[in-house]
């Protein structure tokens, strides 16, 4: 009997100061004249959520391990890179994944005229099918005075 097995992942990033501008990524892609997000990666809260679900269900370590900031190899690596290599990681531990559902909390960027876009490049990233739908948070908390982006992810993999 195949017994699959559920991970949750977590991403929050800040934006990036005004004095220090960065393009934003997020959901896979380039949101051209939004302010972007600090992080030692891209920011992209949605796909490093993601890439958590996935080693959270796979018991393999979460983002940090795999992808921290004592690693200058992936200073300023894109999410989907990410996403790709958590999904690589996933498979070599004997695992294929289900899916992967995300949810981002944020006032901006307006996201349900991208969602298709995204949800395309967040699945080929990962080799699977991925979802991604957003929110806000009523302008309450830190989202919703506009100083980050929260994701939440959910995956399910079964063993090989």
């Amino acid at each position: 009997m195949i017994v699959p097995r559920t991970g949750i992942g977590v991403d929050v990033h800040a934006y990036a100061p005004d004095d220090a501008p960065q393009p934003l990524w997020l959901a896979g892609l380039l949101w051209e004249g939004e302010r972007g997000l600090s992080g030692h990666s891209d920011g992209d809260a949605v796909a490093h959520a993601a890439a958590d679900a996935l080693f959270s269900a796979a018991g393999v370590g979460d983002l940090g391990t795999h992808f921290g900031t004592d690693r200058p190899d992936y200073a300023g690596a894109s999410g989907t890179r990410l996403l790709a290599e958590a999904a690589r990681i996933v498979r070599a531990a004997g695992f294929e994944i289900g899916n992967i559902a995300v949810q981002f909390i944020a006032q901006r960027p307006v996201f349900a005229p991208r969602r298709d876009e995204a949800q395309r490049v967040l699945t080929e990233a990962a080799g699977a099918p991925v979802s991604v739908s957003a929110t806000t948070s009523d302008h309450l908390g830190f989202t919703g005075r506009r100083e980050g982006v929260a994701a939440v992810a959910t995956a399910l993999v079964y063993p090989i």
